[in-house]
């Protein structure tokens, strides 16, 4: 039976190159997003590279929208989904006094609801089956509030946190799933042009210090290949690295609610 990768938001920046370096690697891939043209072009890149024998699964779904959430997990449920990965999400650079509502809506519905929904169909489906991974795309924003974003960084922390607990979980009931973050910093994507509301956003005078989306899938792959329930790049350094949880966890059972 044919196994599959599924990638949310793939018809643009890390989501794009994560399906090409998937489809290298011979795997075979349902690419989610809104828009056809753009996953007709990946699809054709694929192809153009040399990855032919790689199957490729477009699906044009807006996923703010939580009927086209179960839509999408419900077309695709009946395969083998060998890997899921949540990486659709945008940000907003603003203060939470000064946001658009509608915007901020829609934000919180791709990147917090979205993510949770898919993790717990996914999980509920898949968590016992052989060499299964669930990958959510946070941000080192998840780790660290970030003037003039506390509301990206928030649903970003709610992706993280939910998806270590999600790992712990997991991992105490003896799944064979692995769930796993990961946090990239900044990285050449149309993100800044989304959360500035521009079109010309200028990642050099912004940040000096940034990645392309084939360094941040370089990374995607490292955490993909490890045990490790984080891969996380420095604020600072800007260097990559594979890591244990850092959110704190209650480990003591007299602590806990009594059922």
């Amino acid at each position: 039976m044919k196994k599959y990768v599924v990638i949310t938001g793939a018809s643009s920046g890390i989501g794009y190159e994560a399906a090409k370096r998937f489809a290298q690697r011979g795997k075979n891939i349902i690419a989610v997003a809104r828009t056809k043209e753009k996953l007709e072009k990946l699809k054709t890149e694929i192809a153009g590279a040399g990855n032919a024998s790689a199957e490729i699964i477009i699906k044009m779904y807006d996923l703010t929208e939580k009927e086209n959430i179960y839509a999408l997990y419900n077309s695709v449920k009946e395969l083998d989904i060998e890997t899921w990965i949540n990486n659709a999400g945008f940000g907003d650079y603003c203060s939470v006094e000064n946001q658009n509502l509608a915007k901020l809506e829609d934000m919180l519905k791709l990147n917090v609801e979205a993510v949770a929904l898919f993790s717990a169909l996914y999980v509920r489906d898949f968590a016992n089956k052989e060499n299964t991974q669930l990958i959510n795309v946070s941000s080192v924003g998840g780790y660290t509030i970030v003037p003039s974003a506390v509301s990206y960084c928030a649903t970003k922390f709610f992706a993280a946190a939910f998806t270590e607990g999600l790992s712990r979980e997991l991992s105490a009931a003896g799944a064979k799933m692995q769930a796993k973050v990961f946090a990239p910093a900044a990285t050449k994507t149309n993100f800044g042009n989304i959360a500035n509301d521009i079109t010309n956003y200028d990642y050099n005078k912004a940040f000096g210090t940034y990645h392309s989306c084939a360094q941040a899938v370089d990374f995607l792959m490292q955490l993909y290949e490890s045990d490790k329930p984080l891969g996380i790049v420095n604020r600072e350094t800007f260097e990559f690295s594979l890591s244990d949880y850092r959110f704190p966890y209650v480990q003591k059972p007299q602590t806990l609610q009594k059922v």
